[in-house]
């Protein structure tokens, strides 16, 4: 990194200072504290629960689950960790990534922050992962199929919300320090509390790193003087909330990140990167009206701004190094501004239905002048239902059937509508269910593109729309054994294609087909394993080949030992990517660079009085494979000719850290 805003060893007193003040009151918890998993208690909270009682699959990822994994972005932890989903890290940790769940486009996902919408609203499938540490996160949220009646645009094929460190009554903290074998340093702290109906949360962390060679060395042109891509990373968070007596709320959230982020290139490059601030404000009320009515308002504002610095080597006419410097981009802006406002009341009526209803408005607006993308303003008001049985209709089975109605500001009116179901035929075996329709809108690149180098936007574009499918069948036994196969399908309609040099609605469809297999065993409190399975047939009308950037399968396995009565922990967590094809630029065509398994080992040790003290090690990618992550186009400095690079992921690396539990 050529610049640093602030540096680990100049946040260290700081945090050591706010670990010895919190410690001083902190409440002992000695030993290893069983994992209870909540959801939360506030309305916004339940509906991930909610939705899991009526037939739809969710996944929750703890920050337990995350510290013993020794993750420091939450790119590699979801890699690592959940079932079903594909990530891969463009260039390691801090960056883009591509990614699929249950063999979906990586657009299709939608991408939450504690609720709020962090899809990059200039481009829907740029990932915005790349500025999400791990050590903000209390839990992670993953809802798969299609979700669009309460989450709307993008959830075609699930959500996954980043839930940040919750209120507590009781004083609770933890500090962190971790180092790795990629020049990284990474320092974090939390503090929580409450005093007379006050509660408040604290959160930083500071993630910075030379980081990893992104290219293979023959893919490297000599004309690439940068060769190593880094990140400097740092987030801080507050939350407040205020209990207006027993049954209604006033909280507050304010994250703030700053960041720049190097851009790896293998050829020309002296100096590439995005120098980031990012804010989001959260301001909601939740009312518990009665027992039986509870509703929340929130609003929020998300603003994204990049300035993008590209500085180029110069070539003379034998293609070598002359030393002289050409600045194409000098803090260049891209970004944009989001902001919301939900309205949701839930109403349970004591008889056979309940009720969920809810308004949500959006409005966004965002520019480019790095690839001319004119500044406009798009809004979209929506209304969305959802009608429930409960267990005084029909003791074994609940079923849900919802609604969703979008108006946005520009042509193209979207309802779109879902219905599922779960029935328990015994303790041990379940069916479950959802089928409806998703919808994507269009982004600001594809709406009003007007870069003369590229396609042009089109501003009478409609939102895709998508049908899906998805029924499962499981169970537990008392033995410890879980199990659940899934069967899946999605089909999106009226792509955004190109015709004439300008974005359209095509007559193109997309079938996603597919299966999954999920198994885990609790071999007894301390042992467990687990092993996930899918497979995707993913083609566009009319063709046979799969579509790039979706996998044909992906295996997920892990085994797990954590104990109250012993200090060790471990973790062993690997992934196997099927075949998978990148389509290359410049007449390269259509290549494939799948097939490679990652492997990352974790252990740590507890110490010290109530085990506050803890000393952990990561192997990421213990089995060194040599994988790309994605394919890209690069010029060769001799002649100019195009050629294929692959972006390649972390080699073996070793994370230390240390952490004191307040």
């Amino acid at each position: 990194m050529k610049r640093k805003r602030l540096s680990v060893c100049a946040a260290a007193p700081w945090l050591v200072a706010a670990a010895m003040a919190a410690g001083a009151s902190a409440e002992e918890e000695p030993g290893l504290v069983e994992e209870v998993i909540v959801l939360g208690e506030r309305l916004e909270e339940t509906i991930p629960l909610d939705l899991q009682q009526f037939g739809n699959r969710v996944e929750v990822i703890t920050a337990a689950d995350l510290q013993l994994g020794g993750f420091n972005d939450v790119a590699q932890s979801l890699q690592m960790k959940v079932p079903g989903l594909y990530l891969a890290p463009k260039n390691g940790a801090f960056d883009y990534v591509g990614c699929s769940l249950q063999g979906s486009r990586c657009q299709d996902i939608l991408w939450l922050i504690d609720g709020v919408r962090i899809n990059n609203r200039l481009y829907n499938s740029t990932s915005p992962l790349d500025t999400v540490p791990a050590h903000m996160v209390e839990r992670i949220e993953v809802l798969y199929g299609g979700q669009g009646i309460f989450y709307g645009t993008q959830s075609v094929a699930g959500v996954v919300n980043v839930v940040t460190k919750s209120f507590s009554g009781s004083p609770q903290g933890r500090v962190g320090l971790s180092v790795d074998g990629n020049d990284g340093v990474h320092a974090s702290v939390d503090y929580r509390g409450a005093a007379d109906g006050h509660q408040f949360v604290v959160y930083a962390s500071s993630d910075e790193a030379d980081g990893i060679r992104p290219y293979r060395s023959e893919d490297i042109q000599p004309s690439a003087t940068d060769r190593d891509r880094g990140y400097d990373v740092t987030s801080l968070g507050l939350k407040y909330a205020y209990d207006i007596g027993e049954r209604s709320r006033l909280s507050l959230h304010y994250q703030h990140t700053d960041a720049q982020l190097d851009f790896a290139r293998s050829y020309l490059n002296h100096d590439t990167y995005n120098d980031r601030d990012e804010d989001i404000v959260t301001l909601k009320y939740d009312l518990q009206a009665t027992d039986d009515i509870g509703l929340f308002v929130k609003a929020y504002s998300h603003t994204w701004d990049t300035d993008y610095t590209r500085i180029y080597n110069v070539l003379d006419d034998s293609g070598a190094v002359t030393g002289a410097l050409r600045t194409i981009n000098k803090d260049t802006y891209w970004g944009y501004e989001d902001y919301g406002l939900t309205a949701m009341a839930r109403v349970e009526t004591g008889g056979g239905f309940d009720f969920a209803a809810g308004y949500e408005h959006q409005r966004f607006s965002g520019s480019d002048d790095v690839l001319l993308i004119a500044d406009q303003t798009e809004s979209v008001n929506a209304f969305f239902g959802q009608l429930r049985t409960n267990e005084s209709l029909l003791a074994n089975t609940r079923m849900a059937l919802g609604v969703r109605h979008n108006r946005p500001s520009g042509d193209g009116d979207v309802s779109v509508g879902n219905f599922s179901l779960r029935h328990d035929f015994s303790a041990s075996v379940y069916l479950r269910g959802s089928a409806g329709t998703s919808f994507r809108l269009p982004d600001a690149w594809q709406l009003y593109g007007n870069d003369p180098c590229c396609t042009l936007g089109n501003p009478d574009l409609e939102g895709e729309k998508s049908r899906n499918v998805n029924v499962a069948l499981g169970g537990r036994r008392e033995s410890g054994l879980r199990w659940e196969v899934t069967a899946f399908r999605r089909a999106v309609d009226d792509l955004i294609g190109v015709v004439d040099g300008m974005r359209v609605n095509t007559d193109r469809t997309v079938d996603f087909d597919g299966w999954e297999f999920n198994l885990g065993y609790e071999f007894n409190r301390e042992w467990t394993a687990s092993i996930n399975y899918v497979s995707t047939s993913a083609e566009a009308k009319g063709s046979s080949e799969q579509i790039t950037d979706v996998p044909e399968s992906i295996l997920k396995a892990g085994v797990t030992y954590r104990s109250a009565s012993s200090p060790l922990e471990f973790v062993a967590s690997l992934v196997n990517v099927g075949d998978l094809y990148d389509s290359v630029s410049g007449g390269i065509g259509r290549l494939e660079h799948g097939g490679y398994t990652v492997l990352d080992l974790g252990a740590a040790y507890r110490f010290g009085g109530g085990d506050r003290h803890r000393v952990g090690i990561r192997l990421e990618n213990a089995l060194d494979e040599d994988y790309a992550s994605s394919l890209g186009r690069g010029t060769m400095d001799v002649g100019g000719g195009y050629y294929a690079y692959a972006n390649v992921g972390t080699p073996r690396t070793l994370h230390v850290s240390y952490a004191y539990r307040l």
